[in-house]
């Protein structure tokens, strides 16, 4: 060993394969030329794939926000925008949000933008595309969800409403029969039929 190299930092070299093993390499690979990069392409060339590549549902949800993405960063490639830039986009996506009944300051339409572009990016890591450190949608937090305007039942309310749900309807008596259990009127007293005259029967003196 040379003199004047300083003796190896274990805890150092103990990060380091701890490092190339959460990225898939190994020491060997270190040695070797990495392989070319395909070239990285444009916002407009990959959401198509990515679309084709996801189920409808997917789809469906972020289709309109790749509609606005493709219009804004159509010509640029993957690798180009900013986490700064990423933000940018997603306050000017905010502020411009169709105004609903229910809106919540474009809060929603920022959080579906940012997952939006973290599937692209998504997409483009397993394809060898970027790096992983290098996706810049991975360093935008979305948007914190604002507390929800529903409102549970009251106990007292919950209550009442169990206690009605319980209770049996009471349907009027019919008139063509009445329930067992409702009491019958008392029956009109029969008047006493006539009595016929007593005869009395003669006795023999």
């Amino acid at each position: 060993m040379n003199q004047h190299q300083p003796p190896p930092d274990h805890a150092a070299l103990d990060a380091a394969k701890v490092l190339l093993t959460r990225l898939g390499l190994s020491p060997e690979d270190l040695l070797t030329d990495a392989s070319p990069r395909p070239p990285v392409p444009t916002f407009a060339q990959y959401i198509p794939v990515v679309a084709a590549a996801v189920s409808e549902g997917t789809r469906r949800v972020y289709s309109s926000y790749w509609n606005r993405l493709d219009q804004a960063w159509g010509y640029r490639r993957l690798d180009e925008p900013t986490p700064t830039e990423i933000k940018q986009l997603v306050e000017h996506t905010k502020a411009n949000v169709v105004p609903r009944r229910n809106a919540r300051g474009g809060r929603s339409a920022g959080e579906h933008l940012i997952a939006a572009l973290c599937c692209l990016y998504h997409h483009a890591e397993h394809d060898h595309l970027i790096a992983p450190a290098d996706n810049p949608a991975a360093k935008v937090p979305k948007p914190r969800r604002l507390p929800s305007t529903r409102r549970a039942v009251a106990d007292n309310r919950l209550t009442e409403i169990n206690h009605v749900a319980a209770t049996p309807a009471t349907a009027p008596p019919s008139t063509a029969s009445s329930c067992a259990c409702t009491p019958k009127p008392p029956a009109a007293a029969a008047a006493p039929s006539p009595r016929a005259p007593k005869t009395s029967t003669p006795t023999n003196a």
